[in-house]
């Protein structure tokens, strides 16, 4: 029987840490990191096809109407979405892929692939979260305040991920997550679906209430 590859998709908060989280594990641990699309502008130190492909507006509709996406959205006035082709062979090759996509995207994949572990990435808190915005200096307070309000927003859809990961100190939460994909694989392989022992439901209801309250 070929061994199948586990996709994971990593959603959380502008702010909760989410791509150094990514660049963290694929350094540490043999995984398929698929690169996102998007119409948004580089931030200091980002590369053309390794954080993201930066595409034009029209570049990225071109993708959408051929249907070469698993998945896009439109976030603080940006396209994203998952160039379809390096997933799907990577998948088929038995390699774990991870995918970093924001929550609509996120749940449209899980449509086209039941199999998938959806992982949710938030700091200890809300005033964490608005501190890390705040020190990442690369956007004014008017469009920190729209990630905010976006991001109580997303709090409403937490409960629909399989794990949630609070990102406090990176290194345990490498481990963490490479633990639970491992465990997803185990799932996957047997035929069982994964199912998460931790009870989520005090932790998102204390995020929820803190975004609301900022």
């Amino acid at each position: 029987m070929n061994k199948k590859g586990v996709l994971t998709v990593v959603s959380g908060f502008s702010g909760a840490g989410k791509g150094t989280l990514m660049k963290a594990i694929v350094e540490k641990y043999a995984y398929a990191l698929s690169i996102s699309a998007t119409t948004r502008s580089p931030r200091a130190g980002e590369e053309h096809g390794r954080e993201y492909y930066f595409l034009t507006k029209q570049e990225f509709e071109s993708m959408i109407e051929k249907d070469q996406l698993i998945e896009w959205a439109k976030y603080v006035d940006n396209y994203y979405g998952t160039p379809k082709e390096y997933v799907e062979k990577q998948l088929a090759e038995g390699k774990n892929v991870i995918l970093e996509i924001e929550i609509q995207g996120a749940l449209d994949v899980k449509k086209r692939f039941p199999d998938a572990l959806l992982l949710f990435v938030t700091p200890p808190s809300a005033v964490e979260l608005k501190q890390r915005l705040v020190h990442r200096g690369t956007e004014d307070m008017e469009t920190i305040n729209k990630r905010m309000k976006r991001a109580a927003e997303e709090s409403q859809y937490m409960d629909q991920y399989d794990y949630i990961l609070i990102n406090d100190k990176m290194e345990d939460c490498v481990e963490q997550m490479n633990a639970i994909i491992n465990q997803a694989a185990d799932c996957l392989q047997k035929c069982e679906k994964f199912k998460a022992e931790e009870d989520f439901t005090p932790l998102i209801d204390k995020m929820q209430s803190e975004l609301k309250a900022l």
